[in-house]
């Protein structure tokens, strides 16, 4: 192992574990605000049923299993993690540096974190399936398909945030937030739908249809075009994913290759 790949690694065990902490601790300690409470100060825009962030249970997990299983000798493939290993590190890292941010309520600061976060997750999926690295078997599933949860899940979390900052701040009138919501959740509809043609992982997808879901659930009632539209693109995207899968080909590296 040379010295750039054990940084890597532990590089990724050091993010994740701070990942998963950083909750942990300002639960036991109280400090700050929670993400819930972060959320409540502006989500008159777009707001998700508290129900859908138990996925972050689901989450934690696999990056857990993640870091383990990249760390272990000639486990994940050297190819791979080149190119999944530090954008996952970065968007690891930003987990607990958003936890952070809400906590003492620095609202520009969790919008820089999130993007930079979502991003890094999704260039390094991107960048991956682009080399096509003919991966079977446990990579698949205990390195993509973790990070590809976290990628989606971060994709609609975004929008969620920059909307609910936006109108915390006074950007967006909390009076008028049928247009503004309208967008965010057709935006991310179609940067899910291309992300999820680019990426070939099929949890991303399934995360992000999660998320619009949710929204679709708590939307539904108080702004029903908004909530309607969230469930159409979650049924979009999960149709997507549907069909990105049954056009794999035998040993890709994602199940759900191109023929």
């Amino acid at each position: 192992m040379n010295d750039r790949t054990a940084g890597r690694k532990i590089a990724v065990i050091a993010a994740v574990t701070f990942a998963i902490m950083v909750p942990a601790l300002q639960a036991l300690t109280g400090w700050g605000q929670t993400a819930a409470e972060f959320s409540e100060d502006g989500n008159q825009t777009l707001r998700a049923a508290g129900y859908a962030f138990s996925i972050w249970g689901v989450i934690y997990a696999g990056l857990a299993l993640y870091a383990v299983f990249q760390a272990l000798p000639g486990r994940a493939e050297p190819h791979l993690m080149a190119r999944v290993g530090w954008p996952s590190a970065l968007a690891s890292l930003g987990c607990g540096l958003w936890i952070i941010a809400s906590a003492a309520d620095l609202d520009w600061a969790t919008v820089a974190i999130i993007l930079a976060s979502t991003g890094a997750m999704i260039w390094g999926l991107i960048v991956a399936r682009a080399r096509d690295l003919g991966l079977v078997g446990l990579s698949r599933y205990l390195v993509l398909w973790p990070l590809g949860l976290l990628g989606g899940w971060l994709t609609v979390a975004s929008a969620v945030n920059i909307l609910t900052v936006l109108t915390a701040r006074g950007v967006i009138n909390p009076a008028q937030p049928l247009v503004p919501a309208l967008a965010g959740v057709g935006i991310t509809t179609l940067i899910a739908a291309a992300v999820a043609e680019r990426v070939k992982v099929p949890t991303y997808g399934l995360a992000v249809a999660w998320g619009l879901a949710a929204v679709g659930v708590a939307e539904g009632g108080p702004k029903p075009l908004v909530g309607g539209l969230a469930y159409i693109g979650a049924g979009l995207i999960l149709i997507l994913t549907a069909w990105l899968a049954f056009r794999r080909k035998p040993f890709s590296p994602y199940g759900i290759a191109d023929r």
